[in-house]
């Protein structure tokens, strides 16, 4: 709906209304020495023409990079159609639907997402959604834990991405729940089942990452098998992508995860410079009404027409505050509409072949960059889409060296893992190309060398 402006005679009559003589009155509230007065900087209007050449202008002085990140968020093909459905008016401007009834369109769509996801996970129910996949997992430990009544401790490994394990301990550290961080093995960079078999407290919950932040696949059969034989539950932190090639959650072990949750924005949202994105949580059916969120259902009328309506509404906008599973009070709904549009777009084969595609493009990655000296992996495969490399230099010059040349090269896992000394989390998707792999391995390759001769070349740094 475009924004129709009040006119001049609408102003003056809602000011009568209110007793108000004028606009400036209105606001005499506000201190003289904060108002502005005129916008004397403001230059004069333009076409809408000269608009589109100006910011086209403005955009391009950012240039183009081309991006080896990835760490949890990732760059892949969004075809056209997703957006260009999920931006129309019924869904870009719709809400949360109180009222089901009078939203069949949105039901119906948030319907078709749980069930593709719980199709992807193997597991029963799936809600939508949650704001992200940090807090995703922070509202997992909090479904296990009143699982788990009594118990109030997580097992959380190292390889879960830190930003994931940050903002779980600060949901959840003022609810007097223990996380406890399992370690992982410096050779195979996959989490310790050791460590978790031998531990011998009461937990309520095991975390289990795969692919895991290094881009390393865990031995998910043994870790949940393990999580059960302690008596906790077990939670997947997915890379949805990635589901599509490798074993899901509900299929883990003896029993199958309890409870599979993961970042949204590899279906169909773009990197949008942190968001928004949104989180999914799939669950087992006997655990239902212990995770938040939504869960619509499929009905017949009294005519035998079918129908959409909300089964499950476990938030606090309707019910008590003190019964809500979460009061974190948002849902990314014009997130699950792309991840929706994105997955049947795709479909299952679709879908497959993209996860292929980033698993072969970060082989050749790796080893393209592990071919030059000074240059190794810091595990072998086998590996999903992203790998963990050593460098004989500090990583976060190397880094700045190949930013100058208009590549974003990776992440630096100095800070949170000073264990693997100069490591860098680098990624291929399938948006990345050959000539592109080898364009990065060649400037890498002759700064490192540079540096090597030169260990101090900070004005030679882009040349």
């Amino acid at each position: 709906m475009p924004f129709i402006p009040h006119t001049e005679h609408e102003i003056v009559k809602m000011l009568e209304a209110i007793g108000v003589s004028s606009m400036e009155e209105l606001f005499s509230e506000i201190p003289a020495e904060l108002i502005s007065g005129q916008l004397t900087n403001v230059p004069s209007g333009i076409t809408e023409m000269e608009v589109g050449k100006l910011m086209t202008a403005r955009s391009q002085q950012d240039g183009y990079y081309i991006n080896f990140i990835g760490g949890g968020v990732y760059e892949h093909h969004i075809p056209a159609a997703v957006w260009e459905l999920t931006t129309r008016g019924e869904f870009y401007t719709a809400y949360t639907p109180y009222q089901a009834e009078a939203s069949q369109g949105t039901l119906q769509l948030v319907y078709e997402f749980q069930s593709m996801m719980t199709s992807l996970m193997a597991l029963d129910v799936s809600n939508a959604s949650l704001y992200e996949g940090a807090s995703a997992l922070a509202e997992a430990a909090l479904a296990a834990v009143r699982a788990k009544k009594g118990v109030r401790r997580v097992l959380m490994p190292r390889t879960v991405n830190p930003l994931y394990r940050k903002a779980v301990a600060a949901i959840v550290k003022n609810q007097n729940i223990d996380i406890v961080e399992i370690p992982f093995s410096l050779e195979h960079g996959t989490t310790d089942v050791a460590a978790i078999r031998d531990y011998s407290e009461p937990v309520a919950a095991v975390v289990i990452p795969q692919p895991n932040y290094f881009g390393m696949l865990e031995d998910v059969d043994a870790l949940t098998d393990s999580a059960h034989e302690a008596g906790a539950l077990a939670i997947g932190v997915v890379n949805p992508t990635a589901m599509a090639l490798l074993k899901p959650p509900g299929q883990w072990g003896s029993d199958g995860a309890d409870i599979a949750v993961g970042e949204g924005q590899p279906l169909g949202i773009p990197l949008s410079s942190g968001g928004p994105y949104m989180g999914f949580m799939c669950c087992k059916q006997k655990y239902v009404r212990q995770i938040p969120g939504r869960i619509v259902g499929r009905t017949l009328d009294e005519q035998g027409n079918e129908g959409f309506t909300l089964t499950l509404q476990a938030r606090e906008q309707h019910i008590r505050r003190s019964k809500a599973t979460s009061n974190i009070c948002t849902n990314e709904g014009l997130m699950v509409v792309a991840a929706t549009l994105y997955l049947a777009l795709l479909g299952p084969q679709g879908l497959r072949r993209v996860a292929a595609r980033c698993h072969q493009n970060t082989g050749i990655l790796a080893k393209n960059l592990c071919s030059i000296e000074g240059v190794n992996r810091c595990f072998s495969p086998p590996f999903f889409n992203e790998a963990a490399i050593q460098l004989d230099q500090p990583v976060p010059d190397v880094l700045r060296a190949v930013e100058a040349q208009r590549i974003n090269g990776g992440i630096d896992l100095t800070p949170d893992y000073p264990e693997l000394g100069n490591a860098l989390l680098t990624c291929a998707t399938e948006t990345r190309t050959i000539d592109e792999i080898e364009s990065y391995a060649t400037h890498l390759e002759r700064i490192l060398s540079r540096r090597s001769v030169d260990p101090h070349p900070a004005e030679k740094v882009g040349v």
